[in-house]
């Protein structure tokens, strides 16, 4: 007989579920739900309030509304038995992060504060707490926390610390309002098992959390604000569990909404890009993961706790149990593809790619791949929204050079593929020069099953061949195999995750391969865009920064800044 298990990948626009076989990984249902709300940006909902620069929120509702949709989908379309369907596991973006009170209610259900942005849950994008993460970088930097190595030296705008300390700053109202600030994965778990408790992913990579260490000390919270030295036992406090671990079991309410048998395993919460991990059978160092879509997160494993300029975190047991994972990170990739069809390319573009019945980025990957590299003499910085690694900088923006009167549309297109698999090289980079293999990459996402043209870019830039995922839902994938771990092999499960990657693990024959005349040009393209990257980003021009700064000022206040 066979079993099943479910797998949620919740992303930044939407949510899918997937049916998986315990036997051999093969997904016998999938179903996306796209978020009703999106990402919220711009004005809240209903009240019309404007957001700031750099704002990012979700919708608590759209989370459930996955749930309600999705899995009963996957279970009507497979048309399997239920009761053979043994558990559910969830993963997620992150740090996305939200506010609940005593039972676990978000705070923007409540009608006296949905009104306020910081009730609203913060998606991982959401930069607006640059400020604080620049005050906890100084801070733990003058008292020498053993922490800030393990994050590469700096903590991002994007993650717990900064983004509780945001909502200290400028609505501490909500602070006082809230009885735990927890990851939206943690959130979604206590919704189907009906116990919060907190995964040592996102704890590890996102709110400071060692496994050995704890958190850092109150002494340090202290330093930071007095009004935050507290953090940990109160609004931070809560059981941190291992991955593959059963948070509780469905509940009665949960397997109505579904259909999925009550008291069926629930895993504990996992982080989108670390779950595709174990799902491309990646369980051993010298292999880099990249989950490629609006952003790139780039995981690899290690046998040792090692120090890398840029790095999103190293936590022990983060990925793999017995192993270090490490993670870096592009902060977008798709999304700066996605911007450049939607806001800059010419109506000509649409209506040729419309003729030939293609939507335009399969139009311009066409026109782009007859180029060679550096024919079209075009270089970008991949900062649109900032850099995640090895800067960890959400103040930089992107930069396009050598543009003429006679540049094209899929020219621009390209380089903008290339910028990305330039900022890859990077990371890469910043691994092998701190000693830590990489020897081969995986990729998995929605870009690696799309552009044919952007992979064989990514190998010729780094000169790593690239195998690439058979799913097209690897991270839910991921999620399904916990979930088997959660359930047990006498459930009809498995017992590790090594278990379940030995039998789930899916990757395609194809393996895509440098070609060796790219590589050499890339190779020398790549020394410029290391100039322009340390000239903007290593304090060389702070000019992106002061552009930035200008938005917020009045024309008056303008003119009379000096001129640097």
């Amino acid at each position: 007989m066979s079993f099943y298990t479910i797998g949620i990948d919740y992303g930044t626009q939407s949510g899918r579920a997937v049916l998986v076989s315990l036997a051999d990984g093969r997904e016998v249902a999938d179903h996306v739900t796209p978020y009703r709300h999106g990402v919220i940006d711009k004005v809240l909902p209903d009240s019309g309030i404007e957001l700031g620069h750099e704002w990012a929120l979700q919708h608590p509702n759209d989370y459930i509304d996955v749930i309600k949709n999705s899995v009963p989908a996957v279970l009507k379309d497979s048309g399997i038995d239920p009761e053979l369907v043994i558990g559910i596991g969830i993963d997620f973006t992150a740090c996305t992060m939200l506010p609940v009170d005593s039972h676990s209610l978000p705070l923007c259900f409540r009608e006296d504060l949905k009104a306020n942005p910081h009730s609203w849950i913060k998606l991982w994008k959401h930069h607006a707490a640059q400020d604080e993460a620049n005050k906890i970088n100084r801070i733990a930097e003058e008292r020498d926390e053993k922490f800030l190595p393990r994050y590469g030296g700096k903590i991002s705008s994007e993650w717990m610390i900064a983004k509780v300390w945001q909502i200290l700053d400028e609505a501490p109202e909500i602070y006082d309002e809230t009885d735990q600030f927890i990851e939206a994965t943690d959130w979604v778990v206590s919704q189907l098992c009906g116990n919060l408790i907190r995964n040592s992913c996102t704890a590890g990579y996102k709110a400071l959390w060692h496994k050995q260490d704890g958190y850092p000390d109150k002494d340090f919270f202290k330093a930071l604000d007095p009004r935050l030295e507290q953090l940990i036992d109160t609004k931070l406090r809560g059981k941190v569990v291992p991955l593959g671990t059963k948070a509780g079991t469905l509940t009665k309410k949960m397997a109505e909404i579904t259909g999925l048998p009550e008291g069926i395993a629930v895993a504990a919460g996992n982080v989108d890009a670390h779950a595709a991990v174990p799902a491309m059978g990646v369980v051993e160092p010298g292999k880099m993961v990249m989950a490629m879509g609006t952003s790139i997160c780039h995981m690899l494993l290690g046998d040792k706790e090692s120090e890398v300029e840029g790095m999103c975190g190293v936590v022990e047991d983060g990925i793999i149990p017995g192993l270090f994972g490490y993670e870096a990170g592009q902060s977008a990739v798709g999304d700066i593809f996605e911007w450049y069809v939607e806001e800059g390319v010419p109506a000509y573009v649409q209506k040729e790619a419309e003729e030939k019945g293609v939507n335009v980025h399969q139009y311009l990957e066409w026109k782009a791949a007859a180029y060679k590299p550096g024919e079209s003499g075009l270089l970008a910085l991949d900062w649109w929204n900032g850099n995640r690694s090895v800067l960890v900088d959400t103040e930089l923006s992107g930069v396009l050079l050598g543009i003429t009167l006679r540049t094209k549309p899929e020219e621009i297109y390209r380089a903008l593929l290339e910028a990305t698999a330039f900022g890859t090289r990077a990371i890469v980079d910043a691994f092998q020069s701190n000693g830590i293999a990489v020897n081969e990459l995986y990729a998995c996402g929605g870009l690696p099953q799309k552009n044919k043209l952007l992979m064989q870019i990514y190998a010729d830039v780094t000169n790593l061949p690239i195998k690439i995922a058979a799913s097209k839902q690897t991270p839910a994938l991921g999620a399904a195999m916990f979930a088997a771990v959660a359930a047990g092999k006498k459930q009809g499960g498995y017992d590790t995750i090594l278990e379940a990657a030995e039998k789930m693990a899916r990757i395609k024959e194809e393996v895509i391969l440098p070609i060796p005349e790219n590589t050499v040009i890339y190779d020398k393209i790549y020394e410029e865009y290391k100039r322009l990257h340390d000239y903007f980003g290593r304090g060389g021009n702070d000019v992106m920064k002061r552009l930035k700064s200008y938005r917020t000022l009045s024309a008056r206040a303008l003119q009379n800044l000096p001129i640097v």
